[in-house]
């Protein structure tokens, strides 16, 4: 088996039916996500313990074990692996038994790959906002830090400012994502939400205002950078 990039969404594809996994695999791989595929639950089951994974797309009819019991499994022992079930049964009380069982989406067969990576990505949005919530305090090495819950910050010459909600909740987002690349849509998604379109250039004056904070070079950024025409990175070295 390949490996992955060490930055690489990594996905579990859980098909039986293997023109189908195929597809589906060469459509993942072109939004540059490394696939996992298993043919069965139990492979499934076995593949998801034993690899960090980002989200699985799970199909409920399955040879060995099912969609439902691999989930089930799973969340038992406390994994909270996003999970998506692909099922050709499409009715109300199948939908309900798998998001009962722990699963986080639902989509029947036949589908639209492109709704399935939409909804794919969806998942992975939410994994990762979730794991950004959890980070509550950043020190820098070099002096400076950032108390992302007080609203409070320590910039570079050892000033004290209050900063606000939004400068607080993009500080967080790309420090969680430190040394991968940040997209201006997933920004305006997660800080400013679905229903405000504010200039992307708000975006840029917010990572100008945080190298003055924190760069001890604010115009040769070392940890604030800008990947032109795709986003912003957080660096550590």
């Amino acid at each position: 088996m390949e490996s992955p990039d060490q930055q690489q969404v990594r996905i579990l594809l859980a098909e039986d039916n293997a023109a189908m996994r195929k597809a589906v695999k060469l459509n993942f791989m072109r939004e540059g996500w490394f696939v996992v595929e298993a043919e069965n639950g139990d492979e499934a089951l076995a593949l998801a313990r034993q690899h960090r994974l980002d989200a699985a797309v799970l199909d409920v009819m399955m040879p060995k074990l099912d969609g439902i019991a691999v989930c089930k499994s799973l969340r038992t022992e406390g994994s909270r692996l996003p999970i998506l079930f692909l099922t050709a049964k499409n009715d109300g009380e199948d939908r309900v038994e798998g998001l009962k069982a722990g699963g986080d989406d639902y989509l029947g067969k036949p589908f639209h790959i492109e709704e399935l990576i939409l909804r794919v990505q969806r998942l992975l949005r939410t994994q990762n906002n979730e794991v950004a919530e959890v980070l509550q305090f950043f020190a820098f090495d070099d002096g400076g830090s950032i108390d992302f819950d007080a609203f409070e910050i320590v910039t570079h010459s050892g000033e004290v400012q209050r900063i606000s909600k939004r400068e607080s909740q993009l500080l967080r987002l790309l420090i969680s994502k430190a040394g991968q690349v940040v997209s201006r849509e997933e920004i305006l998604e997660v800080v400013w939400g679905y229903h405000a379109f504010p200039n992307t250039r708000t975006i840029d004056n917010h990572i100008v205002t945080f190298r003055k904070y924190f760069e001890e070079d604010p115009k040769n950024p070392v940890y604030f950078t800008s990947v032109r025409g795709v986003g912003y990175k957080f660096s550590t070295e």
